[in-house]
């Protein structure tokens, strides 16, 4: 009897110990609310792809194009839909090891990522973590235009 409570009273503190990993997936209102950005997994990773903008077309009417990007083979990309998150790894309410790409400017950092209550962190950056910035990126429940 006393081997089943040492092994329950083992089991119990080693559950209580293990980090959880928050779940990120789903839509985030980026901070300039220009965009929504949706955060999903795949293979063990998480990403996200611009699921929404405010202003999808350019002047003259056409869809915005991924025309800042360093390749140009990936000119062409619609911005809507465009993964812009690569990579992320969970670790309890972080996401580290993954790449943030802006398309405004064509360029990729490195990232990481830590949720505070329904708010995402995002931190880019090139070389180490102090030489960068952070946006702070809003839980939605749905993409902006659409009802329950």
């Amino acid at each position: 009897m006393k081997i089943y409570l040492i092994l329950f009273i083992f089991l119990a503190a080693s559950l209580l110990s293990a980090e959880v990993t928050e779940d990120i997936n789903g839509y985030w209102l980026s901070q300039s609310q220009e965009a929504v950005i949706e955060i999903y997994s795949r293979e063990g990773l998480t990403f996200g792809r611009i699921a929404w903008l405010e202003e999808p077309l350019e002047e003259d009417g056409e869809p915005k194009m991924d025309d800042k990007n360093p390749d140009p083979a990936r000119r062409q990309d619609l911005i809507l839909g465009l993964e812009i998150l690569k990579d992320f790894q969970a670790d309890g309410n972080k996401w580290k090891g993954g790449t943030i790409y802006d398309p405004e400017t064509g360029k990729t950092y490195s990232s990481h990522m830590k949720l505070k209550d329904d708010n995402l962190h995002l931190r880019g950056y090139i070389g180490i973590s102090l030489l960068g910035r952070t946006e702070v990126w809003t839980r939605l429940r749905e993409l902006p235009g659409q009802k329950d």
